[in-house]
């Protein structure tokens, strides 16, 4: 019965256009109810001791140094360096938008921000090339969401903080799969774009390439930095984020000199916004966590799981598919904070390594920012590149499937994030 009036509650308080943060709070009364303990102070409780979180201070400095990243020009360089080595094979674009889709992520870890920088620069070239808009959208929005699977990754901080798992491991082990993500997405695109009549761009000199590549040094250094630091402990992902804002901010002022001290008072403003959203969610949420754990509501699910429990790979196939499930329905934060007290007790008691499944839960909530009808990197790639949104749908579908794929060949063979995971440690 418990199960029934949380997720009746839940859908309800959304099906009449509540947000988000607001439908977990009435979850949670309708629990308190139920339960016979209704208190409206245990609310306020709840909701000041979960956004007094230290991990959760890395979002909104994630968020800030993505702003300066863009602004500072690094994502342009990115993709002139990806331009000078890929850009004149036949899709050379294409492999430009996947490359440059993977080093964005090692920066800044919010996919919307990645996919509108970067189907800005590229599609108007895609499309003066003969590239269809329709597939070159879909590539880049595709690429978009390998943003929140490589370090630093917003989606592995909130899993973290709502999960109780360690968010440096959580780090560590999302770089092979990000970049089997990428992986994915160029052989897709050599296969679907194969007999495209393009405009190929020139090969450019060796000496040029160089220079391409040694204009974007400074932005290739970020991730070794993050992830060199977190490596040998030399600060934890909170600090991290600060040292990336910082970095960002020197490179962005002093170095590119694209950024001006007139540009920092609005990054810091839409920065500060998308924070304030994911704050008051992920308070809420752990509000509705707490009455979980009280109502039992884990130990619910795992009855219903009950005839997969005896074998791991069975238990994951299945919570796979429910997560992609509810990603058409759900944007990603959301699916992240509402899933994951209700599933973390059903993967332990299964002998799923959290960090694991941590890893390919965040990737599953990743593919749902590109699937109909929620779809919230669809949306902004529709309307970046301009293509209506059908078409998008159309043109991304082939790359949806190689990296659900990816994800259920992750599934089948755990070492192929575990075994990194343990070089990396």
């Amino acid at each position: 019965m418990t199960l029934w009036i949380f997720s009746g509650s839940l859908i309800g308080a959304m099906a009449i256009g509540m947000p988000i943060a607001f439908a977990l709070i009435v979850c949670a009364l309708a629990l308190m109810w139920q339960m016979g303990n209704f208190d409206t102070q245990i609310i306020a409780t709840n909701l000041v001791s979960g956004a007094d979180n230290f991990p959760l201070m890395a979002v909104p400095f994630f968020l800030l140094a993505g702003e300066l990243m863009n602004a500072g020009g690094m994502s342009r360089r990115i993709v002139n360096a990806a331009m000078a080595w890929v850009g004149h094979l036949r899709g050379g674009l294409g492999y430009v938008a996947v490359v440059a889709s993977v080093l964005m992520a090692s920066l800044s870890g919010a996919a919307v921000a990645d996919t509108a920088a970067i189907a800005a620069l590229l599609v108007p070239m895609m499309r003066t090339a003969g590239y269809d808009p329709a597939r070159s959208t879909g590539l880049i929005a595709a690429g978009g969401i390998i943003a929140p699977v490589i370090p630093p990754s917003i989606g592995l901080v909130l899993f973290g903080v709502a999960g109780g798992v360690s968010i440096s491991k959580l780090f560590m082990a999302g770089v092979f799969p990000g970049i089997l993500l990428g992986v994915a997405l160029a052989a897709t695109w050599w296969w679907v774009a194969r007999r495209d009549r393009v405009t190929v761009a020139a090969k450019m000199p060796m000496g040029e390439r160089l220079r391409e590549t040694a204009r974007a040094f400074w932005a290739f250094l970020l991730p070794v930095i993050i992830v060199g630091g977190l490596k040998f402990g030399v600060f934890t992902p909170t600090e991290a984020a600060v040292v990336a804002v910082a970095y960002a901010l020197v490179v962005g002022l002093f170095v590119y000199r694209q950024l001006h001290w007139r540009h920092i008072y609005g990054l810091m403003l839409n920065s500060a916004k998308t924070t304030a959203v994911i704050m008051f969610m992920v308070a809420a949420a752990l509000v509705s966590a707490w009455l979980i754990a009280l109502a039992d509501i884990p130990g619910q699910v795992t009855q219903l799981m009950q005839p997969f429990m005896g074998s791991p790979t069975l238990l994951m196939f299945a919570l796979m598919v429910l997560v992609v499930i509810v990603g058409t329905a759900l944007d990603f934060a959301p699916t992240i904070l509402i899933l994951t007290p209700v599933l973390m007790p059903l993967v332990k008691q299964a002998g799923i390594d959290p960090v694991y499944f941590g890893v390919l839960f965040v990737i599953n909530n990743a593919i749902g920012l590109i699937t109909p009808p929620v779809g919230t990197v669809l949306n902004v790639a529709s309307g970046v590149a301009r293509v209506p949104m059908h078409d998008v749908i159309r043109g991304v579908m082939p790359f949806m499937i190689a990296q659900l794929v990816v994800l259920f060949l992750m599934v089948l063979f755990p070492q192929l994030v575990m075994v990194p995971l343990s070089l990396f440690r």
